[in-house]
């Protein structure tokens, strides 16, 4: 069995490790040959996890080619914005009947499409076996070898239990699924909500809005999720509420560190230049407006978030106008979600 891993970056490093420790045949594929020449020779990321030693049965390679041929999965481990690119050059390389599978949390820019659908359409000759993997994983921590838990979905199940049985380790549980699109919606729009929860925290507001952003955020998620054919009980796991917590709560997250640089009075640009690598969050925050306007889903979360990344609104009128909505009913609304 050969694994290849597109995507060099903490989570392609990670998923090496993981998977490295099996002694299973793994090609680690990144575009900088600078990076991936270090790996290859000391077994370890130049820049990062530097004490994180990949087991030498990993073939880091610039070839994609040579990562790609005769893999019998292709893990997808790249920023939602390269997934058509990558995808349109793997699948050249593709073996017949290969398992696809992304490990991104985003949509595609003005298609608002999933990651399984551009991977659905690329790889449509040469295989129906796409799969997705999401849940509350900070990389360094992976790596750090400390306990954490994933979901690894596909339409068909016996495929999410072939990406489990490959992903799952002493320290790396996975549990198998068929809910792709509430998997990878919950994946996608909890980064949305952390950056309105980053903002609640740059304003040091304290716990109560931060818990209030996340669980109304979660019923926002949940409504646009099964409008689009999600099962209601997906939110409620790992790709769902449990992303959603680790994403809100850890300066490991992108989205929640770029929310607190907004708070302190920095545009998207800004906060996405300092953050230093894809903040997921500002990118999704278009595709879930045009969604949930398509669907008649109502997410005052998301649209504020929205004008305050437009420049339209302060962080700090944001948490006004949400608190002054028209009151309404939980529990009304959470039946009307599930």
């Amino acid at each position: 069995m050969k694994i290849a891993i597109l995507g060099s970056g903490s989570w392609g490093i990670a998923l090496a490790y993981l998977i490295g420790k099996k002694n299973l045949e793994v090609a680690l594929w990144g575009r900088e040959e600078d990076v991936i020449e270090v790996i290859q020779s000391e077994r370890h990321h130049p820049f990062f996890a530097s004490n994180c030693k990949i087991s030498d049965s990993v073939l880091a390679t610039s070839d994609l080619k040579k990562a790609v041929v005769n893999a019998d999965f292709i893990f997808f481990v790249i920023p939602s914005k390269a997934m058509r690119s990558v995808a349109k050059e793997a699948v050249k390389y593709a073996s017949k009947d290969v398992t696809v599978v992304s490990f991104a949390k985003g949509f595609e820019d003005e298609t608002f499409k999933r990651m399984t659908e551009i991977l659905a359409e690329e790889f449509s000759e040469v295989t129906t076996r796409i799969g997705a993997v999401s849940g509350p994983n900070h990389a360094e921590e992976v790596i750090a070898g400390q306990p954490a838990a994933t979901l690894t979905v596909a339409k068909e199940i016996e495929v999410a239990e072939k990406i489990q049985e490959i992903l799952m380790g002493s320290t790396f549980r996975v549990y198998a699924g068929t809910d792709v699109i509430g998997a990878e919606l919950g994946g996608a729009l909890k980064n949305v909500i952390a950056l309105a929860v980053g903002i609640a925290a740059g304003l040091d507001l304290g716990d109560n809005p931060r818990a209030a952003l996340m669980t109304r955020g979660l019923a926002e998620i949940a409504r646009l999720g099964v409008s689009l054919g999600a099962h209601p009980m997906t939110f409620t796991g790992l790709s769902g509420v449990g992303d959603l917590i680790a994403t809100c709560t850890s300066e490991h997250s992108r989205n929640y560190r770029a929310g607190k640089l907004i708070a302190s009075g920095k545009n998207a640009q800004e906060a996405q230049a300092e953050i230093g690598m894809v903040v997921e969050g500002l990118r999704a925050v278009e595709a879930a407006i045009a969604l949930s306007e398509k669907r008649n889903v109502d997410m005052p979360i998301v649209k504020t978030l929205n004008e305050v990344l437009q420049g339209k609104m302060s962080a700090a009128e944001a948490m006004t106008s949400l608190m002054s909505r028209t009151k309404n009913h939980e529990q009304e609304e959470q039946f009307t979600a599930f």
